[in-house]
């Protein structure tokens, strides 16, 4: 296999690997329910709302009037009430903790 850059690729070769990237990564957070939105921020700066705030952003970007709650299904793969309720524990003192001193260091 010859070494290349993605540079090198087409462009529309470029989309479907983001794309097909990006739907992995949904689906690595898919599985790992137990990984919390706030340990996600504390540790990455991320989480999956921001995932879903991106996604909206990124439609408007496109043309397309997709409203957040619709995004959010699309990235938690149910609504956010259903994760809410059955992945979302409450955020321990020490995560709040840890995630109110990474929100300083910015």
């Amino acid at each position: 296999m010859a070494d290349f850059k993605y540079k090198d690729l087409p462009q529309e070769q470029q989309n479907k690997l983001d794309a097909a990237v990006f739907r992995r990564l949904l689906e690595h957070l898919d599985s790992n329910k137990d990984v919390q939105n706030i340990d996600l921020m504390i540790l990455a700066g991320f989480c999956r709302n921001c995932f879903s705030k991106w996604y909206k952003a990124e439609a408007e970007t496109a043309g397309l009037d997709l409203d957040i709650d619709d995004a959010r299904e699309r990235v938690y793969g149910m609504t956010y009430d259903e994760w809410k309720t059955n992945h979302q524990p409450k955020a321990t003192p020490e995560q709040l903790a840890a995630f109110e001193a990474r929100q300083a260091k910015k």
